[in-house]
Parts: structure tokens; C-alpha cells; sequence
């Protein structure tokens, strides 16, 4: 009686509607995360392991019967916007965010719903780029939640109930949120900042699970007396200040190494690198970190003091292979500026790198990758795009193909107007404008300077495509053209299917090793999360978003 009378009064409170109880047996160790590959029932982290390679071992659906997937449930969300969870699957239930900071358990067999949190985002939040939350991490039985007002929640598995709620950093009139999933490493969850369009000092956080207090904290931009300062060069010595280089994507672990790594977003302001003269360290680049200490052991730049927005918002994809005859533990990165790198990422050292879009601020790499820039004149076109030639959207790798699949954008370029901009707390530091050279009918076709939102700013135009890399040679072994730019993660499985989207609304298996087409499907509404694939009672799902609804499905039976 006294828990239906706190669940009654949390309902009343619109904070969690509990529909049905989740089994209180819900335990996901440290031991479960760091073995996550074998047991390809469940998604236990964003990526689907510390490695993030998106790749399940199920292979019940594969290229022989993919062409029998049918629909088999689906749960719709109640808030309007684009829906960029990647779900987790844990022993059957599966959780998920939804707009603005929401949390759903679901049956993931079939879609009903357990319970539902609601975190009540102040409405003088502003978080740039919309209203997004890509996804939880789970540790025990509690899952964790970053929010648009920067906060970091612990939220009990089996009820909703919440067990704490810390301030990462204040949110009010400071351009400070959390949009991407957090990442549980051994007794700590590690979470960074976004708002790199709005003048903030970006940071990678980490938190007691049990307690929410605050072990340690990394600045991505460092500040005087600091390594990595002196390439912060403008004669005011201000500009550090509101530098940007968020962390708005989560972050790979190698167990081993026992080091976390994290891409870090673009300087501010964006497009005039006249206010922040140099490198602008440590902005664009990934970061390893030591995840006991937050000590950064080593740093990789692929753009330095870059002028076109680019950032080095990716997952880091990690990978044992050989190299040049001797086996490497190596990270393989295909870059916002349109360059494919590999790295060694026991040191950061440049392996191997080479263009996989079209690509004219750059004549190439040097012998240390760094990028040689050959910016081209004031208002005439720049390849890749502010876009650039791929984004946030999650890349694949297949340890039964030995290939990278990319989710690419091409015949897509910019120009860049810019301009001396102020900094103004709580609002957008761009230092710029931009406009698409190659405009689709509908599409929005410029970023102005200051504008109050840039959600529409995602709606740049170009074409998509489904890349497959060799990261040995940096080939493109196949090409899969979309119709429309292609803005979904991408899955691969045992099965040799590769799972993707995009704009168009067109949830669609290929052939992992040839890219030809096997199946798809109309959703109707643009797809823009990472597909996942689970098994219950014996019996493969594959999930993915289009606009408002999620959709799952199985094999005909």
C-alpha cells in the first residue's frame, strides 16, 4: 500500500506514470558492461560495447530471410522534434529518452510501457541545437540521464523513481546542456557539456554512481599555465574563455589501456578564427583520458584552429588489427572535414589518413596528419560543408568484413561569411554566417548570425550515402546512395546485415559485404537515431525512430 500510494503521488506530480512494475531482478555489473559483445540479447550502452562498434553477434536475421521482416510493435512519443535516442536493452526491458528529458521502460517485446520519468526542463534553457537526448546509461539497476538544463539524473530501473539529481553546471544564461548518452566506466558515470555555438568552456565530468558527487573534472580548453594554452594566441588573452570545445557525443573505453576517449566539438566563435588566433587547443580533436584521475594522456588535432565548424563530433571506433605485420590497438576516426583517419590509440600517433567525400580546404595530410590547409577565397565554395562530410550519426564496424561503414554526406559544400562578433551570455557566438551552394526545393538554405535557434540548421542539403572503408588502405569498397541526406547511425550484425536510414524515411537492410539492397521499409518521417538489434524469447528484434514513433521489427513467423 505505501509503495501504490508513492507511485500514486509521483503521478500526481508528473514526474513518473508507473503502468506496469518492471522485474526487480534488473542487474547490469561493471563485469556485463566490459563483456557487453557477449551477450547480444541485450544493448547495454549506446554504442552496444565500450569498442563502439554498433555490431551485434545475433545473426537469427541475416541476408537470406532479411526480406521477411515484418512489423512487429510500436511505442509513438508525445512531444514533437526530431527523436535521437538510441535505445538500451537490458533482459527484455528496454529504456530510452524522449524529448525534451523524458525517460520510457518498455516490454521490448511487445511495446507496452512500464513506467515513465519526466524531468521538467526550465523553459529559459538554451541548449543548442534543439531539444535533443540521445540516450542513458545503466549501471546495477539504475539508469542515468544528462538533461538540457545540465543536469545528471540517477533513476531507478525497476520503478522511476529518482535516486539523485546533481547540477552538472548552472544552466541559466550560460548555453551549458547534456544531449548525449552518459558512459558508465567501473565506479564512475563520465558526462560532458554542449554548447559550443553559445561561448562555453567545455568539460568531461565523472560521478560517483551511487552518491552523483563529483570525482574529478577535464577542461577541453585549458586554461593559463596550462599544456594547450599557448595555442590560444589572441592578444587580449580572452578568448579561452568562451571557447567552445564541447563534448556532445559519448565516449569509447578500452579496458586494457584503461582509457576513455571523447571527440570535442568546434572553437568559438565558430567562423572567425581572427577573435582566437591559433591551434585552439583542445578543440576538434580526441582526447584520451585516464578514467580514474580525468588526466588527458594524450591528444590527436584533425583540425586546427578550424574556420569552418567541423568539430570532431564522432565516436571513437576501437579496433585490434594488424598494422604493417605487428598487431595495434588502433582507433579509426572518419572526420567532420572529410578526412579518415587511423590512429594508435595507446599513444595518438597518425597511422594512416585519406579524404572518402570531396574535400578543397585541404590539399592533404602531413606525415603527423596534420591537416594542410589551403583555404579557399572569402565567399567562394567550401567541401565539405558546414555539415560536413559526415556528423554526429553513428558509424559501424564489422569484425566479419573488416570494414567501416560511414553514413556520408556529398555534393554538398558552403560558403562562410565572417564576422566580428561580441560575446553575449546565453547567446549564440558564431561569428558568422553560412549558405548552402547546392540548395534542394524545401530544404533551408542559410545559418544566419545570432539567430535564436539553429535546429534548422541540421537541414543543410546534399545527397547521403552508406560508405564501406577498408581502414587498412582507406578504399571505399562500396557505395549505397540515398535519396536524401542520410542522417541514422548505422548497425551491422553477424548475419552480414547492415542496418541505416536517413531523411527520406526509408528504414533499409543491405548487404554488408556488397551493399545491395535486401529489404526496406516506408516509415514516412525522417530517421535520425541509431538502430539497434536484441533478441527475446529466442526471437531477433530491430529497432529504430522515425519522426515520432518507434518501430520494431521481427521475422515472419
Amino acid at each position: 500500500m505505501k509503495r501504490r500510494a508513492a507511485v500514486a503521488a509521483l503521478v500526481l506530480l508528473g514526474l513518473v506514470t508507473a503502468v506496469y512494475r518492471v522485474d526487480g531482478r534488473i542487474q547490469v555489473t561493471y563485469d556485463r558492461l566490459l563483456n557487453a559483445g557477449s551477450e547480444p540479447r541485450n544493448w547495454l550502452t549506446y554504442s552496444g560495447g565500450y569498442e563502439s562498434h554498433r555490431f551485434s553477434q545475433l545473426s537469427q536475421i541475416h541476408t537470406g530471410n532479411v526480406a521477411t521482416l515484418e512489423h512487429k510493435w510500436a511505442y509513438q512519443a508525445s512531444v514533437i522534434g526530431k527523436w535521437q535516442s538510441t535505445p538500451l536493452v537490458v533482459d527484455g526491458i528496454m529504456y530510452l529518452t524522449q524529448r525534451m528529458n523524458d525517460v520510457v521502460a518498455l516490454d521490448a517485446r511487445t511495446g507496452r510501457v512500464f513506467w515513465t520519468y519526466q524531468h521538467r526542463v526550465p523553459a529559459d534553457h538554451q541548449a543548442c541545437c534543439g531539444a535533443n537526448n540521445r540516450g542513458l546509461a545503466i549501471h546495477g539497476n539504475t539508469v542515468y540521464m544528462g538533461t538540457l538544463d545540465a543536469r545528471l539524473i540517477a533513476i531507478d530501473a525497476v520503478s522511476g523513481r529518482v535516486r539523485w539529481n546533481v547540477e552538472v553546471v548552472p544552466y541559466k544564461d550560460s548555453g551549458y546542456s547534456i544531449t548525449h548518452a552518459p558512459l558508465v566506466v567501473k565506479d564512475k558515470v563520465l558526462v560532458g557539456v554542449g554548447g559550443g555555438e553559445l561561448g562555453i568552456r567545455g568539460f568531461l565530468d565523472a560521478y560517483d554512481l551511487e552518491t552523483g558527487e563529483r570525482r574529478w573534472r577535464l577542461y577541453t580548453i585549458p586554461a593559463p599555465g596550462e599544456p594547450g594554452h599557448e595555442t590560444w594566441t589572441d592578444p587580449a588573452g580572452e578568448a579561452w574563455k568562451t571557447g567552445g570545445a564541447s563534448i556532445w557525443l559519448t565516449g569509447s573505453y578500452d579496458p586494457a589501456l584503461n582509457l576513455t576517449y571523447w571527440g570535442t566539438g568546434n572553437p568559438g566563435p565558430d567562423w572567425n578564427p581572427a577573435q582566437r588566433p591559433g591551434d585552439n587547443l583542445y578543440s576538434d580533436s580526441v582526447i584520451a583520458v585516464d578514467p580514474d584521475t580525468g588526466t588527458m594522456k594524450w591528444h590527436f588535432q584533425f583540425t586546427p584552429g578550424d574556420p569552418y565548424d567541423f568539430d570532431a563530433a564522432q565516436i571513437p571506433v576501437l579496433v585490434d588489427m594488424d598494422w604493417e605485420g605487428k598487431p595495434t590497438r588502433v582507433m579509426l576516426w572518419a572526420n567532420r572535414n572529410g578526412f579518415f583517419y587511423v590512429l594508435n590509440r595507446e599513444t595518438g600517433r597518425f597511422l594512416r589518413g585519406s579524404p572518402f567525400v570531396k574535400i578543397n580546404w585541404a590539399s592533404g595530410l602531413d606525415p603527423a596528419g596534420r591537416s594542410i590547409q589551403t583555404p579557399p577565397p572569402d565567399g567562394s565554395a567550401v567541401w565539405p560543408g558546414v555539415q560536413g562530410g559526415t556528423n554526429w550519426y553513428s558509424p559501424s564496424y564489422s569484425p566479419r568484413t573488416g570494414l567501416l561503414y560511414v553514413p556520408a554526406w556529398e555534393n554538398y559544400a558552403s560558403t562562410i561569411r565572417r564576422q566580428h562578433q561580441e560575446y553575449r551570455a546565453g547567446r549564440h557566438f558564431t561569428g558568422g554566417a553560412w549558405s548552402v551552394v547546392t540548395p534542394v526545393a524545401g530544404a533551408p538554405a542559410t545559418g544566419a548570425l545570432g539567430r535564436g535557434s539553429i535546429n534548422t540548421w541540421t537541414e543543410a542539403t546534399g545527397t547521403g550515402a552508406v560508405l564501406a572503408l577498408d581502414p587498412r588502405t582507406g578504399e571505399t569498397k562500396w557505395r549505397f546512395a540515398m535519396t536524401d541526406v542520410t542522417d541514422s547511425g548505422i548497425l551491422t550484425t553477424a548475419g552480414d546485415v547492415l542496418f541505416t536510414g536517413g531523411r527520406e524515411g526509408i528504414f533499409q537492410a543491405l548487404d554488408a559485404r556488397t551493399g545491395k539492397l535486401l529489404w526496406m521499409s516506408r516509415l514516412g518521417s525522417q530517421i535520425v537515431n541509431g538502430p539497434i538489434t536484441y533478441e527475446v524469447d529466442g526471437e531477433q528484434y530491430v529497432t529504430t525512430i522515425a519522426g515520432l514513433n518507434l518501430v520494431t521489427f521481427g521475422l515472419r513467423r
